[in-house]
């Protein structure tokens, strides 16, 4: 068996899927082109609230190849959904602009855009409220956050530390609403047959869409098969059912055809969640050697009127920095938008920019240089809950970066650079992301060719899951890598957690890893090859994944940025960036590197391109498409590295893994913020860090 190890996990090994993917053989939801299929165009509300007076689809219906309307008047009835953003057509109910209020099928996508378009609805308005203030009126405390996080917590006396600390900062930050637009927009393929449903859906966990479509259609989930073999990013929009694979199932049972739904992106934004907008105030109070006195930070953030889902950005101060007092905080507000949801790193990636660039204003206070500020202030145990870190290395991580990034030669004084009309500054900021793992099972199989199967109803939503599942079992096994083939995306194998909060190789690794041991095992017995139907062993975490640890797990990183600020036009460009991070172990080489710089670019877009605007008469966001919502190009960076610190954590899961797929959004933003400040010496406290903002600033 240890002729695996070391050879296969933590090699740069391929994805395994590559070739088809850039050849086009990889299907994706909306490509299944089976018998008889048909397509679905939605139809969204175009008030900001009301309810639907009546239907007209006389004139839909007479478009050629036209074949049904749905509405709440004629939809399959559902039962009442956990989530409320997946009980469409049900009523008439309007409460958001961007609520599917009909769907027309027909033979053909353009046939079927073109009756929706004919669709004429009349509704009766009411008035809304769609704009988030810090003093709003309707602002509450939630008791948890996203997670299940305690809406707020309060160690010591945070406002008398704060009043009596030699050094201050007491500052705002704004981050706007954000979009998650995954390269392939949400879509599903639904088909009938003999009381079985099959469902093609681009899906973070194809198990809990199979679990919400059997509670919505009164079905044994043994007669449902989700399939998600393919999904082109997701970003925490797919991370459960949404409602394109609702509508595809209505659909096809009312029509007796098999329904492809692909929702417009624009109407992404108003139906699948996005980040909703957070105000921050952020009060650090210090003494003069700069260790933290008192820590508090408020949040607040808005969600829809149908279901509450609050933001959780205070909560990654409960795990940064030593302070003896704190208060992190959350407020949320019930407006008429649509309900937000999970986008990469929530919490998380709106939570530090705050924090990170408040720490960055703290230092100029103290005139302490940022990354000594941050050593400084390293805590012994997490702050918030008093636990043991099963390991962390932010410190190392932010020594190997200042090295890497030549930070030691820093002249610390803004606007002390400069190349012609260029303003040339760097930055720092620091990452942490939770070690997240959940319950999963998978099986393993040897067969007489002397080769591998490995199956868990894992979702590759592109991170390269299927190759590092392999990698993992090929390890456990001790055989060659391209002996061992994986089975992923299908609802039908062992059922396995969704992909999502960095937790999906912990998830899926633990069980594959302990399924093969105990093949291995009982291989070890066996004399021969194994028989005709192979040998097999099986694995399940529940009880072991989600039972409560002692220690608190959790990813670490810094990330570092050079930026140019063109005095003339007020465009910031990013010249380098570089993240340092420690995440336990590392699968696979090749795979890790791109999830980082992933992350990180994801990250600059946040600071200097990504925005959306809540028009507040309409109700409605203005930059719904990729022309108005303008995410990075190569171009924009033309430097990014990644790297990492060996970490070895045997707190975790068997393969010593932390999640990667979000730390490198989060700090990468306020890096980038905290580099303009040093090459302008203006703090800007809102983003995205747009050149009118920025030369407006410059111009005062």
């Amino acid at each position: 068996m240890a002729a695996g190890i070391g050879t296969a996990l933590g090699a740069p090994a391929e994805r395994r899927e590559g070739r088809l993917k850039v050849t086009g053989g990889a299907r994706y939801a909306a490509e299944h082109p089976l018998p008889g299929r048909v397509h679905a165009w939605p139809v969204p509300a175009s008030v900001a609230r009301g309810r639907v007076r009546a239907v007209d689809t006389s004139a839909a219906l007479k478009v050629p190849g036209a074949l049904a309307v749905l509405t709440h008047e004629n939809a399959p009835r559902i039962a009442e959904p956990d989530d409320p953003i997946l009980g469409v057509l049900q009523s008439p109910e309007v409460p958001h602009r961007g609520w599917f209020v009909a769907l027309a099928v027909a033979e053909s996508l353009e046939a079927a855009r073109a009756a929706a378009a004919a669709v004429e609805v009349e509704y009766a308005t009411e008035s809304h409220d769609v704009t988030l203030t810090a003093d709003h009126p309707g602002a509450y405390e939630p008791d948890t956050a996203n997670g299940g996080f305690p809406g707020r917590r309060e160690h010591g006396h945070p406002e008398s530390a704060f009043a009596s600390a030699p050094v201050r900062v007491d500052v705002s930050y704004r981050v706007p609403p954000l979009h998650n637009h995954p390269m392939e927009p949400h879509a599903s393929t639904a088909h009938w047959e003999g009381g079985r449903l099959t469902v093609y859906t681009s899906s973070q966990g194809g198990t809990d869409v199979r679990s919400a479509l059997a509670a919505l259609f009164g079905m044994d989930e043994g007669r449902i098969t989700v399939v998600t073999e393919h999904v082109g990013g997701g970003f925490g929009s797919k991370g459960t059912a949404r409602p394109d694979v609702v509508l595809a199932v209505m659909a096809a049972r009312a029509t007796g055809r098999p329904v492809t739904v692909a929702l417009p992106r624009r109407c992404l934004p108003a139906v699948v969640g996005h980040r909703a907008p957070t105000l921050h105030r952020v009060r650090l109070g210090a003494g003069a050697d700069g260790r933290l006195t008192s820590l508090t930070h408020v949040v607040t953030t808005c969600t829809s009127r149908i279901k509450e889902f609050v933001e959780q950005a205070a909560v990654p101060a409960r795990v940064m920095y030593a302070a003896p007092n704190s208060l992190t905080t959350h407020r949320v507000v019930r407006l008429d938008v649509p309900s937000p949801s999970w986008m990469r790193a929530p919490g998380e990636a709106p939570g530090m920019y705050a924090l990170e660039s408040a720490l960055d204003e703290l230092a100029a206070e103290l005139g302490m240089d940022p990354v000594e500020l941050r050593v400084r202030n390293e805590p012994e145990r997490e702050p918030d809950s008093g636990k043991p870190f099963s390991s962390r290395h932010l410190v190392d991580c932010l020594r190997e970066g200042a090295r890497r990034f030549g930070w030691e030669g820093r002249d610390p004084r803004p606007r002390s650079r400069a190349e012609g009309p260029l303003l040339v500054g760097t930055g720092v900021a620091s990452a942490t992301y939770p070690a997240y793992v959940q319950p999963s099972t998978a099986r393993a199989r040897a067969l007489p060719d002397g080769t591998f199967v490995v199956e868990v109803n894992a979702t590759d939503i592109g991170t390269g899951a299927r190759t590092v599942l392999a990698q993992v079992a090929a390890d456990a096994l001790g055989v060659p890598l391209e002996r061992v083939h994986t089975e992923v995306g299908n609802s039908d194998l062992p059922a396995a957690s969704l992909a999502g909060g960095s937790s999906g190789t912990a998830s899926w690794g633990w069980p594959v890893h302990e399924a093969c041991v105990r093949l291995a095992a009982r291989l070890a017995e066996h004399a021969g090859p194994p028989p005709g139907a192979g040998l097999s062993a099986r694995a399940d975490t529940a009880g072991q994944a989600d039972a409560e640890s002692s220690y608190a797990r959790h990813a670490f990183g810094a990330h570092f940025a050079e930026v140019t600020v063109d005095t003339v036009t007020g465009e910031v460009r990013v010249r380098r960036m570089l993240g340092v991070f420690a995440a336990g172990r590392i699968l696979n080489s090749r795979t890790a590197r791109s999830q980082f710089i992933g992350g990180m670019t994801m990250g600059l877009g946040m600071a200097l391109t990504e925005g959306s605007t809540m028009d507040p008469v309409f109700g409605d966001f203005v930059e719904s498409d990729l022309a108005s919502y303008h995410v990075p190009a190569h171009a924009d960076v033309p430097r990014i590295e990644a790297h990492w610190i060996e970490e070895t954590d045997a707190h975790l899961n068997p393969m010593g893994s932390k999640g990667i797929g979000e730390i490198g959004i989060v700090g990468s933003a306020a890096a980038v913020g905290n580099a303009v400040h040093h090459a302008t010496g203006v703090r800007f406290r809102e983003l995205p860090l747009t050149p009118d903002k920025v030369l407006g600033a410059l111009a005062g």
